[in-house]
């Protein structure tokens, strides 16, 4: 059953302006640094001609290594934001606007799930290494793509899509809906014959210094770190407030709810409920113990974030208030006269 538009309305006029992030702490969710694979990728740039980072579509701003840009910067540079089906692109001019003005030009959006928009990646590459010195590997005729990102946003699916579409042949690299499947680089894995092209797998690396506690919380939101680290309730109310603040509110339907809600009690108590995820709790009382159904909060939060991550709640945009912040270009009126009358015959 939807909810009425009026039943929204209500609740939309008391849904939090802001999220609260006092006492939160960051650096508890992250590792210090990952250090190790930073320091072989740089070992193994001398046999790299391009490097292909991989980040997730719906943080296309925040979350970003830029450790990767300072230290595998000397090579061409292709950023292919994976996980498009799950992103609202509707912005998606804004998110190239901000990311040319950083300094990168070259970005491509992919769902290599379904192989979306894969078969630009190899002719865009060629493009880059074609038009850059190769130093000591001018005189090799093939290719070696080193690909790189944070974890879980897709690196090895984007390996097996390469090749299953351009050798027609199956998954040469290990693919997991957790952080930490890749732990070292990987040997030279073939993804396409002309031109011959090898890419090399690396493990995910995380900017040893998150930005903000909710570029923290956006980033965890999308799989980056194990969620019992920053807490599987913390995480569910921070994605209720992202999707009321929104507007995205097919968690109503998905659940069963009679309307929009806040109250991420609230919602994980009818989700657990709705699912089962409830246990009997033996309570204390002047008369004996009493047999209570207590829901299970925790199962119902884990459930909440596997339907967000697998795309049943809506796409969203988890950047948009970066996009929000980010200033248009001046737009010059159009010029009016002969000149115009020219140009448009």
């Amino acid at each position: 059953m939807r909810p009425s538009p009026r039943a929204l309305l209500c609740a939309r006029a008391a849904w939090r302006e802001c999220f609260p992030l006092r006492g939160r702490d960051v650096a508890r969710w992250f590792p210090g640094h990952m250090a190790k694979g930073l320091k072989k990728m740089q070992s193994s740039l001398k046999v790299v001609d391009c490097v292909i980072e991989v980040h997730d579509a719906r943080i296309p701003l925040s979350g970003r290594n830029p450790l990767f840009q300072e230290t595998l910067g000397l090579k061409p540079h292709l950023l292919v934001l994976n996980k498009m089906d799950l992103a609202d692109l509707t912005e998606q001019h804004k998110i190239l606007q901000h990311l040319e003005g950083t300094g990168l030009k070259n970005v491509i959006f992919t769902n290599c799930v379904k192989d979306e928009n894969v078969k630009q990646i190899i002719p865009k590459v060629t493009e880059l290494i074609g038009s850059s010195y190769r130093y000591h590997r001018a005189e090799n005729l093939e290719y070696c793509i080193m690909v790189v990102g944070v974890p879980n946003v897709g690196k090895s699916s984007l390996i097996n899509s390469l090749r299953r579409q351009h050798l027609r042949i199956g998954r040469a690299a290990r693919v997991g809906g957790e952080p930490g499947i890749t732990r070292a680089v990987t040997s030279r894995i073939q993804v396409c014959e002309r031109p011959l092209m090898f890419l090399l797998d690396t493990p995910g690396v995380l900017n040893p210094q998150i930005e903000s506690v909710e570029a923290g919380l956006k980033l965890a939101l999308c799989g980056t770190v194990l969620d019992h680290l920053v807490g599987e309730e913390t995480m569910a109310d921070y994605l209720l407030y992202t999707l009321n603040q929104h507007g995205v509110l097919r968690y109503v339907q998905h659940y069963s709810l009679g309307s929009a809600c806040d109250d991420i009690e609230r919602v994980l108590k009818s989700v657990a409920v709705r699912l089962g995820k409830t246990r009997k709790v033996k309570v204390l009382t002047g008369t004996g113990d009493v047999n209570v159904v207590q829901p299970n909060y925790s199962a119902a939060a884990r459930d909440f974030l596997r339907a967000f991550r697998s795309g049943l709640l809506g796409t969203v945009m988890l950047d948009r208030d970066i996009l929000q912040d980010h200033p248009q270009p001046t737009r010059h009126p159009e010029p009016t006269g002969q000149g115009a009358a020219s140009r448009a015959s």
